[in-house]
């Protein structure tokens, strides 16, 4: 589907298939060396380490050679006689290369039967990994469990023409939520369509080319914190920065305002999920003592759960340590006058609500310890915007402040860094939180977290 995630998926594809190939070579060796499996006469065969050289050749090759067949190229569509054939094929140039080898070199095959075991069982291991990762990925596309919401803005004929250009997995894996027909410059629809859904790109389909529909479409997207994909095939030129992909057999010019699928942004993802698990588990007795200190504290229940927006606006459950008396929210209407914080978000000093244990917990910012749990989930991230309430983020005055939607919340972010609490302005915190969606990287996280530390230990910037 995206060009960048193909990309990513092909390579993971490779390593897989590069490891399953090295792991049967040297099952291969192991079954023919301890006699278990037979083929020739020779009683034995010479160790491993005399055959690393074919081991050298088929690790890296082997899945060259199966990308040069297309085995790689539309997995969700293609039938297990289409696998065999391409194997076949890349198992052919496969053995012609380690012939050469052997022949240019001077390199011995020391047992011609392990070549041969090989040759009988990789294909059966490719195929069984290949069906099976596609079985999964097809129940979890049913399951809704991954794919992509997307808008479909233009006009009506050009928007039927790109969606009828779908191929069968792109239908699998896209989830068109809503049509806009867009022949004007007013934009309303399409930003109410974005509110509504919740997607993170919106398609533009036009067939001919409208200027100044088109910037006011893409401006309003760049606003929101969501991905505009052009359909550009009526026109060639070149736009700053843009990204080309490739959807429905047309080019597009993407224009993105945070971060692109990278294998930093996968790195990141896992490392959220590891370190979230890592700390759950090392932290337990911690929350569990927490917990208890809340029971025995105040009434009511030990976790506070609200709705929260995540991205792209869409909301979750997030969970949080009770560091207020259990009636907190019914009483915010009526402390509405102290608030301190400026725009749509609601902070007071010297809280009424906040409890005795709650004031400490909240000092050292062990209430955000059950957030972990929404990072393992995956609604969160270690570092990111902090999310918001939902009700605060539909009372966004300016459609610029979405924008801070557009990458998964965290836990810690510029905001915690440079003041916290200290900060009164919301344009300020928003100011933040765009800088750290267009500056972002691994390193800029690692510097965050490292940051974090001090100013939690020792509760700088926390009331």
């Amino acid at each position: 589907m995206l060009a960048r995630k193909q990309e990513i998926n092909l390579q993971l594809n490779e390593l897989a298939d590069a490891a399953i190939l090295g792991a049967i070579f040297w099952l291969c060796h192991w079954l023919r060396f301890t006699g278990i499996l037979r083929l020739d006469s020779s009683p034995d065969i010479p160790e491993f380490k005399y055959f690393v050289w074919v081991l050298a050749v088929i690790v890296p090759f082997g899945p060259f050679l199966l990308e040069l067949q297309g085995y790689y190229q539309y997995p969700l569509e293609k039938t297990v006689w289409k696998s065999v054939s391409q194997i076949a094929r890349a198992s052919f140039w496969l053995l012609a290369l380690l012939a050469a080898s052997s022949f240019l070199l001077k390199l011995p095959i020391p047992s011609r039967s392990v070549i041969l075991f090989f040759i009988m069982s990789a294909p059966l291991a490719l195929i069984a990994k290949e069906r099976l990762v596609t079985a999964i990925y097809k129940r979890t596309l049913k399951d809704g469990s991954v794919g992509e919401r997307i808008l479909i803005v233009g006009e009506p004929a050009k928007m039927a023409e790109v969606e009828a250009g779908f191929t069968h997995s792109q239908r699998l894996e896209i989830a068109v939520v809503a049509r806009v027909p867009l022949v004007t410059d007013d934009m309303a629809p399409l930003i109410a369509a974005v509110h509504e859904h919740s997607v993170g790109r919106v398609l533009l389909a036009f067939g001919s080319i409208q200027l100044d529909v088109v910037q006011r479409a893409i401006e309003a997207c760049e606003l929101e914190g969501v991905e505009a994909w052009l359909c550009a095939d009526f026109i060639r030129t070149s736009i700053a920065r843009p990204t080309y992909e490739l959807l429905a057999n047309r080019p597009m010019l993407v224009f993105r305002t945070t971060p692109d699928i990278s294998w930093a942004l996968l790195v990141k993802s896992v490392l959220d999920r590891t370190l979230a698990a890592l700390g759950l588990i090392v932290l337990s007795p911690v929350l569990l003592a927490v917990a208890l200190g809340i029971k025995l504290t105040s009434p009511g229940p030990a976790i506070f759960v609200q709705k929260r927006s995540g991205r792209h606006g869409r909301p979750f459950t997030m969970y949080k340590f009770r560091s207020m008396h259990s009636n907190a929210e019914m009483q915010r209407a009526e402390l509405a006058a102290y608030n301190v914080m400026s725009g749509p978000v609601f902070k007071i000093e010297d809280d009424p609500r906040v409890t005795p244990f709650g004031r400490f917990i909240r000092k050292t910012s062990i209430d955000e310890l059950p957030q972990l749990l929404n990072v393992l989930r995956g609604d969160m991230s270690l570092v990111g915007p902090r999310p918001l309430p939902v009700y605060e983020v539909e009372r966004f005055e300016s459609t610029a402040h979405r924008r801070r939607l557009s990458m998964r919340p965290g836990l810690t972010c510029l905001w915690q860094v440079r003041g916290r609490n200290a900060v009164t302005n919301f344009a300020d915190w928003v100011r933040m939180d765009l800088e750290y969606i267009d500056n972002w990287s691994l390193a800029l996280d690692l510097w965050i977290l490292l940051r974090t530390v001090p100013v939690v230990a020792f509760g700088l910037g926390a009331k």
